[in-house]
């Protein structure tokens, strides 16, 4: 598979067939997909790895999204894809340990005339550290959000981060606390 492609699913998740990732998004076709979140535990309390997307991505350029998210290639794993494109987003080189979350269904009208329509895999990731060598053509900036400020900043300025990051907050939120 190329890597302009996406995987067509059904809401179930049973593979449908194969799209060019510009058609899939233009046409709004249900895709699989990925959200990492990498988090720490502080002395003050849970903070979270985020990204700023850079400006000339294809779609929500600027703003401010979970650690990475992509599509996993035909036959890919989740775990490989997030290694993949953690290593090729943020430069993070280093073995992690991932935790899968839940599985959801969204669609979002975005910018450009596009639609994002994801079968989206949650996967968590706690670190005490992690190296970051960020890649300018994919982020623009990234930061240790503790976790307060990033709801509340969040529930005021909706429009700063991107249409699945609020759904992948509160999977993350249900999942952590549980």
């Amino acid at each position: 598979m190329l890597r302009n492609q996406v995987v067509l699913v059904t809401e179930s998740g049973e593979v449908t067939g194969l799209a060019e990732k510009m058609a899939a998004h233009q046409q709004g076709l249900l895709h699989l997909a990925f959200s990492v979140m990498i988090y720490r535990e502080t002395a003050s309390g849970r903070e979270y790895l985020l990204q700023q997307r850079a400006e000339h991505k294809y779609h929500s350029g600027g703003l401010w999204t979970n650690t990475c998210c992509s599509h996993p290639m035909q036959g890919e794993s989740f775990e490989v894809a997030a290694t993949r494109r953690l290593n090729e987003e943020l430069g993070i080189i280093a073995p992690l340990k991932f935790q899968m979350g839940v599985t959801f269904c969204y669609r979002a009208v975005l910018d450009n005339d596009l639609t994002e329509h994801e079968l989206d895999q949650i996967i968590l990731c706690q670190v005490d550290e992690v190296e970051l060598e960020p890649n300018p053509d994919e982020i623009m900036d990234w930061r240790w959000w503790p976790e307060q400020e990033m709801n509340t900043a969040l529930a005021a300025t909706p429009e700063h981060f991107t249409a699945w990051f609020a759904q992948v907050v509160g999977h993350v939120d249900a999942q952590l606390a549980s």
